[in-house]
């Protein structure tokens, strides 16, 4: 599986963008696409995620500002990102797992910088 992330850049605190990240390989079989982030100095840490039935989970310093959605038929996933803070600078990568009997499979893109400045 291979993921090509889009979409980072330098915006000022209070502007959006919008991530994107598109699987591609053979045998996807993707259970979960989502994006994490790390900061400058700090630990990965996940952001979103999105089951294909189209269940979400949002770390809680993002929700009701960050919004994640997919396109099965493309194999892509989408980050909104609104009111940006600079608190928000990092560096996200997108991920794909596949969950089976327990055992989970992750696939990470090769990130994309995002900067919020003040």
């Amino acid at each position: 599986v291979q993921l090509q992330a889009s979409g980072g850049g330098l915006v000022q605190a209070g502007g959006s963008l919008r991530l994107s990240c598109a699987a591609s390989g053979r045998d996807l079989d993707i259970n979960v696409m989502g994006w994490y982030r790390q900061p400058p100095g700090k630990l990965r840490d996940l952001v979103a995620e999105i089951t294909t039935g189209g269940i979400t989970n949002y770390a809680d310093s993002v929700r009701g500002r960050f919004t994640i959605s997919r396109d099965d038929a493309k194999n892509t996933v989408y980050l909104e990102m609104h009111s940006l803070e600079p608190d928000d600078t990092a560096v996200y990568y997108c991920n794909a797992a596949r969950v089976r009997s327990g055992m989970r499979v992750d696939y990470w893109g090769q990130g994309t910088l995002v900067t919020v400045s003040s």
